[in-house]
């Protein structure tokens, strides 16, 4: 399982959640999803997190940020991950409309996060066309980062995400929340060895129903999961754990059956309080097995996200 790139680690990980949290049968009533409430907690749904009034994706990232401590004091690389392009973009829309200036549409969070954090003379990247698989995809482009560049020791990931007031909370037939997750990627030996990584896009699968993006999910998902171990010299029945999204149990319970793996190998312990944040639930769901001692020195855990795009994207890690 050995990789003959230099050795990357992924560690230090946080999370920040909308200020407000509400049961699927309050959004329900609300008119905020669109499945029947009983469903999304048949699917294992139970609550999501809405961002409060006035707050913005980099008001959730800078408190993922935050809750990393000293670990986030010095850093080399930020790679800042958006979902929906209003979360790229901090300026009041209002700005762009009055003046036709557009330097407006690039009052990027990434470059104000950096300035009030100091961090100089540290890189920034944004990306923002992967949707939800944008945090793998960014851990990827830090491991990249650090392999190619010498000078590079510690990348930050963030992922931020709120929903513009008034949109729907559901989307193919999961229940969103906002919020924000942050990571660090460095050389130093902690937590887990990136060991490797695959992904694809159809992008003639870019504006899909919900109904043809549950379709398509099970054939590429086991392809990617597949092609990323492949990469390692692994076989399905032969990786510890999958910590993917969360998404309905149900499927989850079918594409585990798909891959050979028992059920119980598929670590979703956010599902039911979180729902789906956007790019962050799986490191969520890696940050709370480890803390409950799921995920021991040695074993192998595939993290698994799909988006809009249509992108699928893997990441093989083996706890260190």
């Amino acid at each position: 399982m050995e990789t003959t790139a230099a050795p990357v680690f992924l560690g230090d990980l946080s999370l920040a959640l909308g200020g407000e949290a509400s049961s699927v049968e309050e959004s329900a009533a609300d008119g905020l999803l669109l499945s029947d409430a009983a469903a999304l907690r048949e699917a294992g749904f139970e609550r999501h997190h809405r961002a409060l009034p006035g707050t913005s994706g980099l008001d959730l990232a800078r408190c993922a940020v935050s809750r990393l401590g000293e670990a986030a004091a010095s850093i080399d690389a930020l790679v800042y991950v958006t979902c929906l392009p209003q979360s790229g973009n901090v300026a009041p829309p209002g700005l762009y409309a009055g003046s036709r200036d557009v330097k407006h549409l690039m009052d990027f969070p990434a470059s104000r996060l950096q300035a009030e954090r100091g961090w100089d003379d540290a890189l920034v990247v944004g990306l923002n066309q992967q949707a939800c698989a944008g945090l793998l995809g960014s851990l990827r482009v830090a491991a990249s980062l650090l392999r190619s560049e010498p000078d590079l020791e510690r990348a930050l990931c963030v992922t931020a995400d709120r929903f513009p007031e008034g949109a729907l909370y559901e989307q193919a037939y999961n229940v969103m929340s906002d919020g924000a997750t942050a990571c660090i990627v460095s050389r130093r030996p902690a937590g887990f060895r990136l060991v490797a990584s695959w992904g694809l896009t159809n992008g003639a699968l870019a504006c899909v129903s919900d109904e043809e993006a549950a379709g398509t999910f099970f054939g590429y998902a086991c392809q990617v999961v597949e092609g990323t171990l492949a990469r390692a010299g692994l076989r399905p029945c032969e990786l510890d754990w999958l910590v993917p999204q969360n998404m309905n149990r149900r499927a989850l319970e079918v594409l585990a059956r798909l891959l050979q793996l028992e059920p119980e190998r598929v670590l979703v312990p956010s599902l039911g309080d979180v729902g789906h944040l956007v790019c962050g639930d799986n490191l969520e769901n890696l940050s709370r097995s480890v803390d409950a001692g799921r995920i021991q020195p040695g074993e192998t855990v595939l993290l698994l996200m799909v988006g809009y795009g249509l992108n699928w994207q893997a990441l093989l890690l083996e706890r260190i």
